[in-house]
């Protein structure tokens, strides 16, 4: 897959609409340099997206452990 249709595609694997369109304004003139950290931004903003996700999972873990221990 090429790096036009990637771009195309943001949305796909998480990107808001907004995101997409300016990675892909970036691109299409040219601006390597600035897509490349606009890119990352988007990056680390789906890894803070899933680490309060992981959070989450770990809050309802311990209530389960908490709930078992209480049944028993």
């Amino acid at each position: 897959m090429d790096l036009k249709a990637m771009i195309d595609s943001l949305s796909d694997i998480g990107c808001s609409p907004e995101q997409e369109k300016k990675a892909k304004m970036l691109y299409e003139s040219g601006q390597n340099a600035e897509l490349i950290r606009y890119l990352k931004c988007c990056r680390c903003s789906l890894v803070d997206e899933m680490h309060e996700s992981q959070r989450k999972v770990d809050r309802i873990d311990y209530l389960i452990r908490k709930a078992e221990k209480e049944t028993v």
